[in-house]
């Protein structure tokens, strides 16, 4: 795709979400591709990509809180998971075993997004918000800023996709100690590893194809050799 075409297709696609339309169709992600493939276009071209990316995704999303907003409350989730799973230990059977598994599940909604913040702002990726995609997959999200994405390398791109997916297999896994020390009945720690194995499993039967790790593959046919 030469200069003149990604000129064309952009301003088709400006006029697609501008008149509420979705860019599907306007060839506004190949466009993008082939900003990806050549880093002289980039410049010319990110902010105009990442204006569209944010009038198409505001559209898209069913929900959209400020990144503050967002931020703040995965962390706060984060702590009360931890602080949970502490509490864990203090108490003894049945409200001992709800405090652990309440405090994994608000670790495992929270971490992920926190993954991808935190790899994403250590590359240099600007993020604008946190959303929920659809009713179907309420796991709430972290929005990239496109521009700012374009403008990083694609190896570190690549990574910023994965280190959600990294962080969500991790979890099951370090909390086994803590199950075991917490003294939380053993199929606890046997949910764990179920829970750890199956995310492993998802992500090389799904995730590949449509989701964190089909981005980190796409990413990295564009990154350059070391």
């Amino acid at each position: 795709m030469d200069v003149y075409q990604l000129v064309r297709v952009l301003s088709e696609a400006e006029d697609a979400v501008e008149g509420g339309r979705p860019v599907a169709g306007t060839g506004f992600w190949r466009a993008v591709s082939a900003v990806k493939a050549d880093s002289d276009l980039v410049d010319a071209f990110a902010d105009r990509i990442g204006a569209v990316d944010q009038r198409a995704f505001r559209a898209w999303a069913l929900l959209v809180v400020p990144l503050w907003v967002g931020t703040s409350l995965m962390i706060v989730g984060t702590v009360l998971g931890l602080i949970l799973i502490g509490r864990a230990y203090s108490l003894t059977g049945f409200w001992a075993t709800i405090a652990f598994l309440a405090g994994f599940g608000a670790l495992l909604v929270t971490t992920h997004g926190l993954g991808h913040l935190a790899v994403g702002t250590a590359v240099g990726i600007r993020f604008t918000g946190w959303f929920i995609g659809t009713v179907r997959m309420p796991q709430p999200g972290v929005k990239t800023d496109y521009a700012s994405y374009l403008r990083t390398p694609a190896r570190s791109r690549a990574w910023m996709h994965a280190s959600g997916a990294i962080v969500t297999k991790l979890v099951p896994f370090a909390l086994i100690g803590a199950a075991i020390a917490s003294g939380v009945p053993v199929w606890v720690t046997w949910l764990l590893v179920l829970v750890g194995v199956v995310t492993i499993i998802t992500d090389v039967r799904w995730s590949t194809k449509a989701s964190d790790w089909k981005k980190f593959r796409r990413e990295m046919r564009f990154a350059q050799p070391l």
